[in-house]
């Protein structure tokens, strides 16, 4: 009777988070419907100026996307490789007293609060690149998405170590039985074998970035602006449904309408990068 019971706790468990899922989903689509009953798909996709909150409004997606895309790109940019080499040294090459010292200051990282590490790449990091490139805005991507990819440096190291940790030791030994090094087993042998995990990790990391709001919101400004280019200003996605949401305007207006159709459009592309994670780590899992 009680493993029945906890059976079926467990069941519940596991279709809350399932329910939970299709609400949001639900909502977003919902909401996001009565927005496109005003503004075309088409117009929302294509258009390249997103003034939803002025008097001639625009509703052209595209700017946030970019800014939201740049941003991401620069974090991942500086986590992947930060990450990926500090999992590689608390796997293969430090101690065990060492990585139990190393690893939870590491982890540290995330339980700052966002909010700091907005005002540190605000009024640290801006200024310091400032110095080295005189032309940068005091808002820009740049100084967001360096401070961003800081931040979820935890979650892509850690991952990966737990991965690489989880090879078991016979393939190691098999390599160094071959003759190769501590650093050619490590890139060619360990790296290869936990790369399903380790693609985990970069998605992890990825849906981190992504939806990290004060960081972009502080630093990077929130000035819808269609560019690739890091070193100006931009608006994100999260940033824009932060503004919008702070309480000025009518509920059930158009313009507070298009946080949902924002949001949407965010949990799409989570969703895509998502999928194109499985597949990779599906690909890997075939071949290793």
């Amino acid at each position: 009777m009680a493993e029945r019971a906890i059976e079926a706790l467990l069941f519940l468990s596991a279709l809350s988070s399932i329910g939970i899922t299709v609400g949001v989903v639900g909502i977003l689509l919902y909401e996001s419907l009565i927005f496109f009953r005003h503004v075309s798909v088409v117009e929302f996709l294509t258009d390249t100026q997103w003034t939803v909150l002025f008097a001639n409004p625009r509703y052209g997606i595209m700017p946030l996307v970019t800014g939201t895309a740049v941003t991401s790109a620069v974090a991942l940019l500086v986590a992947i490789p930060l990450g990926t080499i500090i999992a590689i040294y608390l796997s293969e090459y430090a101690g065990r007293r060492l990585r139990e010292i190393v690893k939870p200051v590491l982890e540290m990282l995330s339980a700052v609060p966002t909010v700091v590490f907005g005002y540190f790449a605000l009024l640290f990091v801006t200024p310091l690149l400032q110095r080295m490139l005189p032309d940068l805005s005091g808002f820009n991507m740049l100084s967001a998405g360096l401070v961003i990819g800081i931040m979820i440096i935890p979650y892509v190291s850690s991952l990966s170590e737990d991965a690489m940790k989880a090879v078991p030791v016979h393939v190691r030994e098999g390599s160094y039985a071959m003759g190769a090094t501590r650093l050619q087993t490590a890139l060619r042998v360990i790296v290869p074998s936990a790369f399903s995990g380790i693609a985990s990790a970069y998605v992890l990391g990825f849906s981190r970035a992504i939806g990290e709001t004060m960081v972009v919101a502080i630093a990077a400004g929130q000035q819808p602006n269609l560019t690739l280019n890091p070193m100006e200003p931009a608006a994100t996605i999260t940033a824009y449904i932060v503004q919008v949401s702070l309480g000025d305007l009518r509920h059930g207006s158009i313009a507070y309408q298009s946080i949902f159709a924002a949001g949407l459009t965010l949990m799409f592309m989570t969703l895509a990068f998502n999928i194109a994670g499985y597949l990779l780590r599906k690909h890997y899992r075939e071949i290793y």
